[in-house]
C-alpha cells in the first residue's frame, strides 16, 4: 500500500493507542504502541504504512519525521 504521512491526532501511552489522520484521504488510521518505531506525541508529524488489522486498517512502521 506504500508508505502515508499524516499526523498524530493522540496517542495515549498509559493505553497504548491512538489516531493519526492521514494527508492524502483525510481518514483516522488507528495505531497501537507495537506498531511505533519511537514514541510519538500529538501533533507529531509521522510516516507509515497500513496493514489490515481486527478492526480494519491499522498504522503500522511509524516514524517521525524530521
Amino acid at each position: 500500500m506504500g508508505t502515508h504521512t499524516g499526523t498524530v491526532k493522540f496517542f495515549k501511552e498509559d493505553k497504548g493507542y491512538g489516531f493519526i489522520k492521514d494527508d492524502n484521504d483525510g481518514r483516522d488510521y488507528f495505531v497501537h504502541a507495537k506498531g511505533l518505531k519511537q514514541p510519538v506525541e500529538k501533533d507529531d508529524r509521522v510516516s507509515y504504512n497500513l496493514e489490515e488489522g481486527r478492526k480494519g486498517l491499522n498504522a503500522v512502521s511509524v516514524e517521525i519525521l524530521h
